[in-house]
C-alpha cells in the first residue's frame, strides 16, 4: 500500500492569497492593530501554529500565550470563507495543472494507494480552502497544523491515521510519499523518514526545489505515467472491446 500525503496551498490549489488575507484581517480584529502584520511574513510551507505565532509577534512585539493563538484561530476560521469566495469571484482560485486527473487515477486504485493530506493548515481551514475545488472527497484522512507545531510530526500523525483506517499492522516508510511545493515540505518529509516529491506548482522557484533534493521532482501533475512509475505502479491496460 502506497500512502501519498499532499500539501494543500500551491500543491493542490492556489486560493488567491485567501489564507494570508484572512490571517491579516484576523490579527487586526483580535489585537486592534492597524498595520498588516502578515505583509512581511513568509507563510509558505509552515504550519498555521507557526504562522499564527509569527503574526502575533509582529503585531505585539512578543510571543503569544495559548489563549491568544486560540482566539486568532477562531477569528481566522470565521473570516476564511469570505476570502475564498472573493478569490473565486476574482477568478484567482485555481487547481494546479493535472491534479484532478492524477487524483482520479490514483483513487481508482484504492487497493494499492491511499490518499491523504499533509498540510500545515488547521483541519477546518484546510477543508474550507479545498471545498470549492471538489477535492475534499479524495482525502478521507490527513495530518494538519492542528495536530502539531512541527511539520514532520503532523506527517507522522497522518500515517498513523492511515494505518488505523486501513487496518495495517505496519507501514514501511519507503511506501509513504510526501508531495509539496516548497523546500520546507521536502525537509519535513525527509525528517519524518518518508520519500518526497516536489512540484513546481506553487510558491518556490524551480532552483529552490532542485536544491532541496527531493526524491522526485515534477513541474506539475500532468505526466500521470511518470507519477505511476515513481510509485512503482503499473499503468492499467484498457480492456479490448469484443467485436
Amino acid at each position: 500500500m502506497k500512502i501519498l500525503l499532499f500539501d494543500l496551498d500551491g500543491t493542490l490549489v492556489r486560493a488567491g492569497g485567501a489564507g494570508r488575507k484572512a490571517l491579516a484581517r484576523a490579527v487586526r480584529a483580535v489585537f486592534g492593530v492597524r498595520k498588516d502584520c502578515c505583509a512581511e511574513l513568509d507563510l509558505a510551507g509552515k504550519t498555521d501554529l507557526v504562522n499564527f505565532e509569527e503574526a502575533i509577534r509582529a503585531a505585539l512585539g512578543r510571543g503569544p500565550v495559548r489563549a491568544e493563538v486560540e482566539r486568532l484561530h477562531e477569528e481566522y476560521i470565521r473570516l476564511l470563507p469570505h476570502y475564498v469566495r472573493a478569490a473565486l469571484r476574482a477568478k484567482r482560485y485555481e487547481l494546479t495543472p493535472g491534479i484532478r486527473r492524477l487524483l482520479r487515477v490514483l483513487a481508482a486504485r484504492k487497493d494499492e494507494v491511499a490518499l491523504g493530506l499533509g498540510t500545515g493548515n488547521m483541519e477546518r481551514g484546510a477543508r474550507i480552502k479545498l471545498q470549492p475545488s471538489g477535492l475534499n472527497g479524495y482525502f478521507p484522512f490527513g495530518g494538519f497544523g492542528s495536530d502539531a507545531y512541527h511539520r514532520h510530526l503532523l506527517l507522522r500523525k497522518a500515517v498513523s491515521r492511515a494505518r488505523r483506517r486501513l487496518r495495517l499492522r505496519a507501514v514501511d516508510p519507503r511506501d509513504v510519499f510526501v508531495v509539496g511545493d516548497t523546500p520546507l515540505d521536502v525537509a519535513a518529509g525527509r525528517k519524518a523518514g518518508y520519500r518526497t516529491i516536489a512540484v513546481g506548482t506553487g510558491f518556490s522557484t524551480w532552483g529552490e526545489l532542485v536544491r532541496s533534493k527531493p526524491d522526485h521532482l515534477a513541474r506539475d501533475f500532468r505526466n500521470v505515467k511518470e507519477w505511476l512509475l515513481w510509485l512503482s505502479l503499473k499503468p492499467k491496460r484498457r480492456k479490448k472491446l469484443s467485436r
